[in-house]
């Protein structure tokens, strides 16, 4: 990987970090430490994944929290292992019962939305079957976060701020546990304030003594299942009793002589195989830089349309995985592909709250983790005395019985969270992801093109200025996106807008290992107040 910027000549921001014994890579530079801090004391990459996760959800809970769910590819001793950690709806909802309750979609918020969550089972899961150090000591660090207080960062109180207007609309009382937990007096926390809470460092440690159980059979359990109760939701004991993460095995498509790497459905990882798929089925890589986005905005518009018609639980998909994969089909999605902009038939996509991170070891275990509560805070519902913000994961579903993402007792919705790998010749290159709702599919596909097509180095990758589908021919795209290429674009009938908030555009990191010297070299994202830091 070289740094030549290509047709964007001022989208390097920032140098790669290089690094030999082991790599952390996140979002939040107090949890890129203590994943750090996990390998020097020992731990291997998983390790340092599991705390670097745990302690995101103290630093950043702006974008992600207990309540979230969570997904992870992992590579161990030559092999990709992929683990889906996303939680299903609970077995008294319906269709019939949301409607009953006056709502004619999915409500964005409050208890409706809420699913079991993930997330501390993903960490005990991980643990258990591919750790070193005991599963205590890797949550220890986010304990003590939680009980002595941070500083709060730039970009996470800014979206603090806005959850606080966000939720500020609802008067009903199941809000007010948000507010007496994550606010002060109703105000969000200034970048500088130090936060604290004694709630969440009691529940991560009974999360760590038990290995979760407390979490999905104990008194956790019992304390969500009663505050579902007292305000009329559907989540119950019994649903988080019967939750299990699930090993899976990775899906891939080839792309220039890589293979790339996605976990399947309900994750919305297939979106970026297909739309690779089909840039790799049009079988000539253009010098014209024009063309060259041009083709990749066309080809991730016919993966999206596709994902958002039939992404659900696996199971229920029809097609399946790898009818929509099939290098046929991609072809004839490929033969859609002309000079002017398409309008594809589906899709709105919306932005989201996330965060990522990846980890590597001198051992060459590394690790793509990604964890969310979906939009920001989740729900808004946060359990009484326990510092759980409840995800709104449920909000994708559709309350159309006939749509493939229909709502279902116990069924897993369309997820957006997706953590993304390279492999070539069947060893690992490394782990990269982007985060922010509906964007990331998006973001995988425009840094894999930059580094796989453009050769830039992960962070050259990560500051390229983005473009972003919504609807129909309209690409929205970060303010310092080139002039000479929104007009050429527009000339082709994309309706290009410049949007100034750059956090609508995702947030990534990436770690790669050179396979002859094995020094890592890694990236974080420009977008917000990640740090990569080298063993």
């Amino acid at each position: 990987m070289h740094t030549d910027p290509h047709y964007y000549p001022s989208a390097s921001r920032r140098m790669v970090t290089f690094g030999k014994r082991g790599m952390v890579a996140t979002s939040q530079s107090l949890a890129a430490q203590v994943g750090v801090d996990i390998l020097r004391k020992g731990g291997n990459a998983i390790d340092a994944a599991i705390a670097t996760a745990a302690t995101l959800t103290v630093v950043e809970p702006t974008s992600n929290g207990i309540g979230s769910d969570a997904f992870a590819l992992v590579w161990v001793k030559g092999e990709l292992h992929g683990l889906n950690a996303s939680g299903p709806a609970p077995k008294s909802i319906s269709c019939d019962a949301v409607k009953a309750l006056g709502h004619e979609e999915m409500p964005a918020h409050g208890l409706v939305p809420v699913t079991v969550p993930g997330a501390p089972g993903a960490w005990a899961a991980l643990s258990e079957r591919f750790g070193k150090l005991p599963f205590e000591q890797l949550l220890a660090p986010a304990i003590e976060l939680a009980e002595e207080g941070f500083a709060v960062s730039p970009v996470a109180s800014q979206l603090w701020e806005s959850a606080v207007k966000r939720y500020g609309q609802y008067q009903a009382a199941e809000f007010t546990p948000w507010f007496t937990h994550f606010t002060s007096n109703g105000h969000a926390p200034k970048a500088g304030d130090v936060w604290r809470s004694p709630d969440m460092a009691k529940t991560l440690r009974e999360i760590a003594n038990s290995h979760a159980d407390a979490f999905y059979q104990g008194s956790l359990a019992d304390a969500m299942d009663a505050f579902s109760r007292q305000h009329g939701g559907f989540l119950r004991k019994e649903d988080l009793q019967a939750f299990k993460p699930e090993w899976v095995k990775p899906i891939s498509v080839r792309y220039r002589g890589h293979d790339i790497w996605e976990i399947p459905p309900n994750g919305s990882g297939l979106i970026v195989l297909q739309a690779l798929g089909i840039l790799e089925s049009l079988d000539d890589q253009s010098t014209d830089p024009v063309e060259t986005l041009h083709r990749r905005i066309e080809a991730t518009k016919l993966g999206y349309v596709d994902g958002l018609r039939y992404i659900t639980e696996c199971s229920a998909m029809q097609p399946s995985v790898e009818q929509m994969l099939s290098s046929d089909y991609l072809s004839q999605r490929a033969g859609l592909i002309g000079q002017d902009a398409i309008n594809p038939a589906h899709g709105n996509p919306l932005k989201g709250g996330t965060v990522y991170l990846a980890t590597a070891d001198d051992d060459g275990n590394m690790v793509s983790f990604i964890q969310s509560n979906f939009e920001g805070f989740g729900s808004g519902m946060v359990v009484p005395g326990t510092g759980i913000s409840l995800q709104n994961r449920g909000w994708s579903f559709s309350l159309d019985p006939q749509h493939p993402n229909a709502l279902a007792p116990g069924k897993r919705t369309y997820h957006t969270i997706i953590p993304g790998f390279i492999t070539k010749d069947n060893q690992a290159v490394g782990p990269f992801g982007v985060m922010g709702g509906y964007m990331q599919p998006q973001g995988h596909v425009q840094v894999v093109t930059a580094m796989l097509e453009d050769h830039l180095n992960p962070q050259a990758a990560l500051d390229m200025p983005r473009w972003k589908w919504t609807n129909g021919k309209t690409i929205e795209v970060e303010a310092d996106f080139p002039n000479h290429l929104a007009l050429a674009l527009a000339r082709r009938g994309h309706h290009i807008v410049k949007v100034a908030d750059s956090i609508t555009f995702g947030r990534g990191q990436i770690i790669l290992r050179d396979p002859d010297s094995g020094v890592l070299q890694g990236g974080t994202e420009p977008r917000t107040d990640g740090a990569v830091l080298p063993l």
